[in-house]
This record gives structure tokens, C-alpha cells and sequence, in this order.
């Protein structure tokens, strides 16, 4: 007799079999413990140890050496979905191939974000794709394919996406509720993960830290309403790490971590990312809310189940079929390859007056100036470098060493104390506890990098310190040998950081001038929050915990040896032609756990280029950064702007084949570009609508727009043709190279509704008006991008390019109707080279389905369904499920605006449900009237309150609230029959 494999280990049955098989082996205790994130292993079923969660958002990350990317934000600069799934498959393979060398790597990658970039201050723009979601889902579906793999069963790795949902603001993101009004939600939210989970590739999603509509995302019912409504494949929900935790003690929303858990669960968190390793803390809360009555094993084996399916698809019971089993594809000549196609690609020329490009030509010179010049910037989700290209090693090595100058364009300063001159010792020599002899006495000739010593009071040893202001008085300091001063657990400073770098960022400082002092500044430690003082044994900062007054700080007089501006100015002049590179370090003022304050460029690297410019006239400005910058005098003044995320390795080579004319830039803004701060609406306004916020609203004229970008080449658009076939618009054009170089050209597809009601878009003092009375119509975008192609052309080509866009897409949320609705009429079709680069246009009619009025009688009005609002949030009905109303602050009056509703043959009254006490004042049918009314009864116990208004047919309903209540919804009292 053969002894047949236990069910589970049979691949002839389908994962759900073969999960289920397992579930019903495994203990209690055992399930309970697969929902860490550490799971342990089950030795008697043979059963290996999982681990959800492996960061690979443009590569491996946190294990070591392996290719790097482009950041997201410069994979979606590419446009180009064919190069993003070539990317994600990569990544997937060195995923696997780092997992053979060390089986602390996951197969379940956390990657990619999908967040939009709605606000462009958001400190982790970077790890999104775009403000838009049609470029983000198009974006996010081939990274996801390529990680996932073409084989029909088993999965390359397992993607889940970040983070579910509304999550735009690293400020009190743990405690901050993002109001999210239901169009705002199917609209834009929602549809950034909608595709991808569409498209079978995704294994999963992450809730987000921070609330929607006042209920904490670990918690939401979206997550089972919608989410998991999208597809039949077991989603697996991994937790952020800590969130399970926050939910009790942060934002106290619920009393006890039992029932924060238990509530967690219920809405559909799989695995519990919390107390590191250490999975003693949640599965313990799982039990006592076992014990408790708040879950039962049904919950628990659900979550287990969906673990387990996943766990199956990666061919964990599998090896000998798994056909990703035996991948070992890390830094392949293929992968560098790609890194640099990928970084020329993401490439956007912002402007160019004819001098780009560049072609290296005997004796002419380049200077290569600016903070970002010869460096290459990592961010808190990059792998570690294998190559490195800096653009003065790539203008170097495609110009030639001998033709480039350089310059940094750091301030160079000394600092002295009362006592001397801080003289900071060269790095090399030997370790702290390797420099004390047996007496434990220092000795200095042995120190490397150590600051902690007295300092000499001899002028000519004074140590000059390379000086960058990030911004926001955020400094670093760096010694001649390229190390950064740095404070370590023992408080010193030392030079002893090859970059910024950490979860709290050790290496920057902020100077404070002190009253009486004249030139005096204290040194604070940003990281800890001490200042530097220097004593007998060194400098040093306050121990943690230890209250900071700054009155024992030392105080130094800083000297400036030479101004970067300066070394700059001397370096363009003697050069032809001068690359400034300019941008941002993505752990410094912008970042996770940071938003920016601006969207100004930095007032040290401001002077860098005005000086680079006063002296040479040819002077392109390079802004290498994670996220926009309102550059006004720059586009204005330079010959030539061109923006790049940070590329990954092959930055500077791909930086400088673009300069010389290699390859034709063809990147394209994933987000808009504003002029200035007051553009921009506040960074916790999620109502992109009512704010007129991304390209899809905002009204305004950008410094530069969403889908802008240049080429070496001009390009001609012709023969549009569009039809409407049934459930589908077809849209055909080409495209064509005028150029004498072949190069890329992003063809884009607008739609928007034509005529009147859908050119009418009112402007903030239109919402006044509104509220006073004016009516308006419904508020539709600008325009949508509904397609987008990236194609190569040869001189003189040119390609037909066909798009299928579903009619769906050129509707709308209805809150009238609770439906997604495609009104009829005329819409516009419009194509071209960005959002507002329009090079052709049609006009196509669509049957749609008119929605007609707003039935209220019998229905009544959900009040978070509004269609105008101003100075109110949505919050949550329940911990459960709902939404309600309430003013934005105790203090103002909320205005609410239902459009257009049908009252019927009449009603005599409106019946408000609500909480708490206030103010309710009701204007229809050009009646008026104010109900007040009191209680001290809790935010989630509602009672109905009523109001006599007699109203017939179909009236606009303007509500105002005012007072700590919470309105949920409006409900008609039926009118007197009569004649």
C-alpha cells in the first residue's frame, strides 16, 4: 500500500481544499498564531515558519545589497506600463533570489503604494505613482503583474497594496480623520485599488494608520463592502505595524486592546503587525477576546484560511513545481540594464529654449554645481546600492573627466566656542573602546571621527564643516573626509555617517541665534532634541528624557570661510555651459512621520543657481527630488529645467545620456506642478472636489501640469476618430515624428462632459454664492485621463494608436441616486501632449441614463450624500458602520446643499436624525426656519428631531449646523391627504 500525502500536500487539489484540509489539522493555539506577522512553525504537520511583509516598493529593501530603481513617483513619471511590469518582475525575482540566500526575506512584498499624491506637501509622495487614479491603477496593475508572475497558479510574490485608504498627511497620522465624501470616495479613493485587485494580481492590501470619516482604518467596514467585492481571490489584510495597537492607545477609540482586536478582526485584518517578533502581546489579546465573547473561531479561522490560501499560491507545500522556486536573478546584467532604461525614462524636460541638448564636443566644458551634484540619494524604502552613478560621474564619463568642472555649492564654516575653535579628528583610526589604554584614559591619537574630545583653541586646526540648509533651518554638517556629524546612543557627536539617514535621522542640526549674544547660536540636535554643549570630556547633547532648556547649551560663533554661492559662481563662469542639480534628501523635511512646510526650493540652493545663471547664462537646472517645487524664477529666468524622481543606481548616467542628446527625454509629470503655497488647499482637506484640488478641478494656472513633459522632438497628432459601440468609447489617432530624432512621445486621452452644465465649474466664491441661493450645476471634472501611450518613433515615423475606454469612465458618483451614473449628453473627447497641451478634439453622444430629481419621500436623505458643503467633516455613525455630519468646528456653522429634491404631492416636516446638541436651520421652497435642541446623551445615541415645513415638488434643501451635533440622516414627515 502507497502512503498518500496528507490532503494539504497534494497538488492535484485546489488551494481552497487543500487550505481548508490544513485549517481543520491546526490547533487553536496553532491559528491563533498564524495571524502575526511572525508566524511560528508547526513542526508536527512539517510546516514551515511565514513572515507577511517584505518591503519592495522599487526593490528590495532593509535586506542588503540588490538593484535599485527608480522611486515609485519616478516609475510613474515614465508613463510607460510595459517598462513598470518589466520592473515589477525583477523586483520579484531578486525577491526570490534574496530569499534562497536568507529565509528571513518574505515572498509577501508590501509594495506597491497607491495612495494618490493629492496634496504635493505629503511626506511620502514619493511612494506613490500620481495625484491621478487612472495613471496610478494603469501603473500599479503592471508593477503588480510583474511581482505576481504569469504562471496560473502559483505566485512569483505575493503583492499587497498601500495604504487602505484616504491617506495623504504624515501630521498626526495615527490620530487625523480624513473626511472623505461619498463621491470623493468612488471617485478617486477607492478607484486607485479598485483595478488592481480587478486585475488578479494583488494579494492583499494594508489599512492605513490614519481614520476615514472618523473611524480608524483598521476598523472600517469599506474593507468588506468594497475591497473584498472585487474579486473572489482570498485578500489577505496585513496590519501597519503598530496600528493594531494605536487603535487603544493613540487614538482611543476603543477602551481595551480586547476589543480593539476583536473589532479588527471582524472587519477583516488577517495578520497582526505588532510588537516586532514578539507575537506573545497580540495573540494573547486574540484570546481574550476569544474568552470574552467578542470573536469566535469562525473570525479566527477566516483569517487563517485566507493566510493559508496565499501561503499555497507561493508555493510553499510545492517546491518541485513552484517555477519560481530555483530563481536566482539578483544584479543580472539585464537588471542594470533595466535600472538605467528605467531611469532614462522617468526623465521630464520641464522647459528647454534650444539648449539641450548637450552634445559633447572637443573643448567644451561643463560644470556640474549644486548640493545633489555628486550624490546619490537613497529613501527609506531604497535596497542597498551594488552601483552608484552620481551625475558628475555620469557628465564625467560621457563628457569626459577632463572637460566638467565641479563645485557643491556648500557653505564652509568654522565653529568656535568661549574656549576655541571645535576641531573635529580625521576618520580611520580606531573604535572608542580601542582608544582607551588600561588606565581607561583617552587616548586622541587613536580616535576616529570623534568629536567628543576637548577642543583645541589654536585657530589653524580648526576643523571646516561643510554647511547645507535643507530648508525650514534644517542643517547637516560634513567633515573634508565625507562623514556627517551624527549623535549616537551615548549622546556624543561625532563625524561618523556616510548620509542622513534612520528612522529618526541622526545627522541634523538646527542653529538658534541667542538673544545677547551677537552672532551666537545654540546647536540644537533635531533628532533627540538636546543641544550641543562641549565640557571637559567633548561635545555632546542632553541625555534622553532629560528636560531641554538650552541653558546649559554651548553657544558658537560661526565663521563662514567661504560662501557655496560663491564657489559656484567662480566654477560657471569658467565653464560653457553649467548643470546646476538641485532637490531634496528624502529622509530631511519630507518623508514617513514628515510632511514639508513648502513647496519652495530651499533658500541655499535658491542662491546656487541665480549665482550659476548671473555668471553664465547657459545654465540648466536639474531638480532631482521626490516631490514638486514651485520654481517661478527658475522657469522664468533658465534656458533649460528638467525634473527626475531620484533615479536608483544608474541616476547619473541616465541624467547625462539625456544632457548629451542619447536618448530623447520623454518623462511626464505624474502630478501637477504648482506656482505657489497659496494654491494649495490645507493638507487635511480631502474633498479634492469642493477644494478644487489635482489637475481634475483645479482652476487655477499651474507653474506646470499634470501630463507635461518635452521631448527632442515635435510631434504631430491626426486623424482622431471616436465612437461610441455599445458599452465602449474607441478613440484612434496618430501619431507622428517631425523630429530628426527618434524619440518617445505619451499620447494622452481627456474626456469631459461638453456644453454649459458641464463647463461650469464654480470657484470657492462660487460656493458662497451658492449658499446664499445661486444655483449651480453638478461639479464634473476639468478633464479625466481615460488613456495614455508611450510610443518610439523614428525620425519621420508614425504609429496609429487605438485606446478602449469603457463608458463607465465618463461618469460619476450619484448621491442622489446612490449609483455610479453616466448621464446622457455630449461629451468631449480631447488628445494630446499633457492635460492642457490639447492637440485634438471630438465631441461623441452618449445615451446615458437621465437621473432625474432626488427622491427623498420614502427614502430620505443619507446626510454625508450632499452635493455641496462648506465648513463641515463627515465623521463616524457607529464604531461599526455609518457616516454622519457635524460642523468642522465647534465654534463655525456648517452649511450642507442637496440639489434638486422631489418632495412629491407635499410633506409636512422634515425629521432629522441626530446627536448631541446644536442648531439645525433648513431653507426650501423659500421657507426658513431654526430648530434648536439639547441633550447630554453620547455621540453615537441618535434620537430624531423635527421640523415643520410644508413643501411640494422640487426644491434645492440647504441645511446649517451649528453646536457639538452630529446630523445622520433626513427623513420626510408625510403630508395630510387632501384634495
Amino acid at each position: 500500500m502507497t502512503d498518500l500525502p496528507l490532503p494539504f500536500r497534494d497538488p492535484q487539489l485546489s488551494f481552497s481544499r487543500r487550505a481548508d484540509d490544513l485549517l481543520g489539522r491546526l490547533t487553536l493555539d496553532e491559528r491563533i498564531a498564524m495571524l502575526h506577522q511572525f508566524a511560528p512553525a508547526v513542526q508536527r504537520l512539517g510546516v514551515g515558519a511565514f513572515r507577511t511583509g517584505q518591503e519592495a516598493l522599487h526593490g528590495v529593501a532593509w535586506m542588503g545589497p540588490a538593484t535599485v530603481f527608480p522611486q515609485a513617483v519616478g516609475l510613474g513619471a515614465t508613463w510607460n506600463d510595459d517598462l513598470v511590469r518589466r520592473v515589477g518582475e525583477a523586483v520579484g525575482d531578486e525577491v526570490r533570489a534574496k530569499r534562497a540566500q536568507d529565509d528571513r526575506v518574505g515572498l509577501n512584498v508590501w509594495a506597491p503604494t497607491v495612495n494618490l499624491l493629492r496634496h504635493p506637501l505629503w511626506g511620502r509622495g514619493e511612494e506613490g505613482y500620481s495625484e491621478d487614479p487612472a495613471l496610478t491603477s494603469a501603473i500599479a496593475v503592471a508593477y503588480t503583474r510583474g511581482l505576481r508572475g504569469d504562471d496560473p497558479r502559483y505566485w512569483r510574490t505575493a503583492p499587497v497594496l498601500k495604504h487602505w485608504l484616504a491617506h495623504n498627511n504624515e501630521t498626526d497620522r495615527d490620530t487625523a480623520s480624513s473626511s472623505v465624501r461619498p463621491r470623493v470616495l468612488h471617485e478617486y479613493d477607492l478607484r486607485a485599488f479598485r483595478d488592481a485587485v480587478r486585475a488578479g494580481a494583488v494579494a492583499g492590501v494594508m489599512p492605513a494608520y490614519n481614520l476615514v470619516n472618523g473611524r480608524p482604518n483598521h476598523v472600517s467596514p469599506l474593507m468588506g463592502e468594497h475591497l473584498r467585492s472585487w474579486t473572489d481571490q482570498p485578500l489577505v489584510v496585513c496590519s501597519d505595524a503598530g496600528a493594531p495597537s494605536n487603535l487603544v492607545d493613540s487614538e482611543h477609540y476603543f477602551d481595551t486592546h480586547e476589543e480593539a482586536t476583536a473589532a479588527s478582526l471582524k472587519a477583516g485584518v488577517d495578520s497582526f503587525t505588532d510588537h516586532g517578533t514578539d507575537s506573545t502581546v497580540m495573540t494573547g489579546r486574540i484570546r481574550d477576546a476569544l474568552a470574552k465573547g467578542l470573536v469566535d473561531e469562525s473570525d479566527i479561522d477566516t483569517a487563517v484560511r485566507r493566510l493559508l490560501a496565499m501561503r499555497l499560491a507561493l508555493g510553499e507545500f510545492d517546491p518541485e513545481l513552484d517555477p519560481y522556486a530555483g530563481v536566482d536573478a539578483l544584479d543580472t546584467e539585464e537588471h542594470r540594464a533595466l535600472a538605467l532604461e528605467a531611469a532614462e525614462q522617468a526623465v521630464v524636460l520641464l522647459k528647454n529654449g534650444g539648449l539641450l541638448p548637450l552634445e559633447p564636443k572637443p573643448g567644451r566644458t561643463v560644470a556640474v554645481v549644486g548640493l545633489l551634484g555628486d550624490v546619490c540619494k537613497l529613501d527609506w524604502y531604497s535596497g542597498t546600492l551594488m552601483h552608484r552613478s552620481t551625475p558628475l560621474d555620469g557628465i564625467r564619463e560621457r563628457y569626459g573627466a577632463e572637460n566638467v568642472l565641479h563645485a557643491e555649492g556648500v557653505d564652509r564654516i568654522r565653529l568656535k566656542t568661549s574656549d576655541g575653535w571645535l576641531q573635529v579628528p580625521a576618520a580611520g583610526g580606531a573604535t572608542d573602546g580601542e582608544a582607551r589604554g588600561a588606565e581607561g584614559t583617552l587616548d586622541p591619537a587613536l580616535l576616529a571621527g570623534r568629536t567628543d574630545l576637548p577642543p583645541l583653541t589654536r585657530g589653524e586646526e580648526a576643523t571646516e564643516l561643510a554647511l547645507v540648509d535643507w530648508g525650514d533651518g534644517v542643517l547637516t554638517l560634513r567633515t573634508d573626509d565625507g562623514l556627517y556629524l551624527s549623535v549616537a546612543d551615548d549622546g556624543y557627536v561625532r563625524a561618523s555617517a556616510d548620509e542622513p539617514g534612520g528612522w529618526v535621522v541622526q545627522e541634523t542640526f538646527r542653529m538658534e541665534a541667542v538673544e545677547g549674544h551677537d552672532g551666537g547660536h545654540r546647536l540644537l540636535h533635531i533628532g533627540t532634541g538636546g543641544y550641543v554643549s562641549v565640557a571637559a570630556d567633548g561635545a555632546k547633547v542632553a541625555e534622553s528624557g532629560e528636560r531641554i532648556s538650552g541653558d546649559g547649551a554651548t553657544v558658537f560663533e560661526l565663521e563662514t570661510v567661504e560662501h557655496g554661492a560663491d564657489a559656484v559662481a567662480r566654477v560657471a563662469a569658467a565653464a560653457d555651459t553649467v548643470i546646476v542639480v538641485a532637490g531634496n534628501d528624502p529622509h530631511i523635511n519630507g518623508r514617513e512621520t514628515e510632511d514639508r512646510t513648502t513647496l519652495a526650493l530651499p533658500a541655499q540652493q535658491d542662491r546656487l543657481w541665480r549665482a550659476a545663471h548671473a555668471a553664465n547664462p547657459r545654465t540648466v537646472l536639474v531638480l532631482s527630488s521626490a516631490y514638486p517645487y514651485a520654481v517661478v524664477d527658475a522657469a522664468d529666468a533658465l534656458p533649460a529645467l528638467l525634473w527626475t524622481a531620484h533615479g536608483g543606481q544608474a541616476a547619473g548616467t541616465a541624467l547625462a545620456r539625456v544632457l548629451a542628446g542619447d536618448v530623447s527625454p520623454a518623462g511626464r509629470l505624474p502630478q501637477t506642478w504648482y506656482a505657489s503655497d497659496d494654491d494649495l488647499p490645507g493638507l487635511f482637506d480631502y474633498d479634492i472636489i469642493g477644494s478644487r484640488q489635482t489637475y481634475l478641478y483645479f482652476d487655477g494656472t499651474p507653474l506646470f501640469p499634470f501630463g507635461h513633459g518635452l521631448a527632442y522632438a515635435d510631434f504631430t497628432y491626426a486623424a482622431l476618430r471616436t465612437e461610441v459601440d455599445g458599452a465602449h468609447l474607441r478613440v484612434s489617432l496618430t501619431v507622428t515624428n517631425d523630429g530628426g530624432t527618434a524619440a518617445d512621445e505619451v499620447a494622452q486621452v481627456y474626456v469631459r462632459r461638453a456644453g454649459p452644465e458641464g463647463a461650469a465649474r464654480p470657484s470657492p466664491e462660487g460656493l458662497g454664492r451658492l449658499l446664499d441661493g445661486l444655483d449651480e450645476p453638478v461639479d464634473l471634472p476639468l478633464r479625466k485621463l481615460v488613456g495614455h501611450r508611450r510610443v518610439h518613433l523614428a525620425p519621420g515615423a508614425a504609429e496609429h494608436v487605438e485606446f478602449t475606454v469603457p463608458v463607465e469612465e465618463l461618469g460619476h458618483w450619484s448621491v442622489a441616486h446612490g449609483r455610479w451614473t453616466v448621464e446622457p449628453g455630449a461629451y468631449e473627447v480631447l488628445v494630446g501632449a499633457s492635460s492642457t497641451d490639447v492637440r485634438l478634439t471630438a465631441t461623441e453622444v452618449v445615451q446615458g441614463e437621465a437621473q432625474g430629481p432626488r427622491p427623498v419621500v420614502g427614502r430620505g436623505l443619507e446626510a454625508a450624500d450632499y452635493d455641496r458643503q462648506k465648513d463641515t467633516v463627515i465623521l463616524d455613525r457607529s464604531r461599526t458602520a455609518g457616516d454622519v455630519v457635524a460642523p468642522a468646528t465647534a465654534g463655525s456653522e456648517g452649511h450642507l446643499v442637496y440639489r434638486a429634491c422631489d418632495f412629491g404631492a407635499g410633506v409636512d416636516g422634515l425629521a432629522f436624525l441626530v446627536s448631541g446638541e446644536g442648531c439645525i436651520t433648513v431653507t426650501a421652497g423659500g421657507q426658513s426656519l431654526s430648530t434648536l435642541f439639547s441633550g447630554d446623551r453620547g455621540p453615537y445615541d441618535y434620537r430624531p428631531v423635527e421640523a415643520a415645513l410644508h413643501l411640494r415638488g422640487v426644491h434645492d434643501l440647504r441645511i446649517g449646523l451649528s453646536g457639538p451635533l452630529r446630523l445622520a440622516r433626513i427623513d420626510v414627515i408625510p403630508g395630510k391627504e387632501s384634495s
